[in-house]
């Protein structure tokens, strides 16, 4: 595998952006290309993207709502909003509550974006619906869907994250204490459920028995906890959950990455519906953490991964499921998970 130079550009909140003169990648070009390759995927009709299921249409829409926030354009802010109206019919609610967390982390960005109430009182029923997964089963957690047959990492993440980002954004004093309580509730629970295991990285889930069930390390488990500790640290004032933040970070960085720094997931390079997305998800929280407790590791990792995608992207600037050489799997998820690590990297760079 080629081995790829660090450097990206300073990018700034601006239609321009000034290219520093240490760094001498410039990611604009690349990042405004791809998002509008992603865009030809996207269908006004449904208000999501040909080619991805469900819960890939949620990141999909966090990654429009942050390049709105450093890029912003007319046409961005109307597919947001397109997507919300032909969507919310049912709430975004369905069978799996990881499907629900990712629609409610989306609407939370969109609210923090855009300050429309409709985004988070959206995102309030959407949590309020996780509540129900919530049991003493395995001492606590959320179960994974409606079914309650498996507890699992990434549900219980995104409960975590949710919760509190709702610590944030709930609309009274009363909503926030009680979002805050049930992040606490689930980081408590979830420190101590078994899923990470001894090299510091969290596994899939839990066992019948409630074990860690040794199950494959995915980069977006890695991911979404980084961003609920962030999320949790930020509403509780607490610094020692950055540093767990961080263990899980440099765990995640030191194992899951080839010899040129480059994040991949075991099923590559046919990682199917959902494995197609999760690196991208890393890099997302990846970047929270490190603008929250910035460390020169992070930031060169989110660096390296940029340049390598933006390397090698197709003539249309297309990003494939393999971030260090060219790959056939090409998709609306795989190009939004690229570009989650392009707008990581961006904003590493911000001053």
């Amino acid at each position: 595998m080629p081995r790829y130079s660090l450097p990206l550009a300073l990018f700034v909140f601006s239609s321009a952006s000034l290219i520093s003169q240490e760094h001498p990648f410039e990611p604009t070009a690349c990042l405004n290309d791809g998002i509008q390759a992603l865009q030809k995927w996207y269908s006004q009709e449904t208000g999501r993207w040909n080619t991805t299921d469900w819960w890939n249409a949620a990141n999909a829409t966090t990654v429009l709502v942050r390049y709105a926030r450093m890029a912003p354009s007319p046409e961005i802010k109307s597919a947001i909003e397109n997507t919300f109206v032909k969507n919310s019919d049912k709430n975004f609610l369905n069978k799996y509550y990881d499907d629900e967390g990712w629609w409610a982390l989306a609407w939370l960005d969109a609210y923090d974006w855009s300050h429309d109430a409709r985004y988070l009182d959206m995102a309030g029923k959407i949590f309020a619906d996780m509540q129900q997964g919530w049991d003493d089963t395995c001492g606590g957690g959320i179960w994974w869907n409606k079914d309650r047959k498996y507890k699992n990492a990434i549900a219980n993440e995104l409960f975590l994250s949710v919760a509190a980002r709702m610590a944030a954004d709930a609309p009274d004093a009363k909503a926030k204490a009680a979002a805050l309580d049930w992040a606490q509730r689930e980081w408590k629970w979830f420190d101590t459920s078994g899923m990470m295991n001894a090299q510091g990285l969290v596994n899939d889930g839990l066992t019948p028995a409630c074990k860690n069930n040794t199950r494959n390390t995915w980069t977006y488990n890695q991911g979404v906890i980084l961003g609920g500790l962030t999320a949790l640290s930020a509403a509780t004032k607490d610094h020692a959950l950055l540093n767990r933040a961080q263990s899980v970070a440099t765990a995640a960085i030191s194992q899951l990455t080839d010899a040129q720094g480059i994040l991949h997931d075991r099923c590559e390079p046919k990682c199917g519906a959902d494995g197609v997305q999760f690196k991208g998800i890393f890099a997302r929280n990846l970047g929270d953490l490190n603008a929250a407790a910035p460390a020169p590791r992070y930031r060169t990792f989110l660096l390296a991964n940029a340049e390598s995608i933006c390397r090698i992207q197709s003539a249309d600037h297309r990003f494939g499921v393999v971030w260090s050489q060219p790959s056939e799997e090409v998709n609306a998820a795989t190009q939004t998970s690229a570009l989650d690590a392009i707008l990581a990297a961006a904003h590493s760079e911000k001053p």
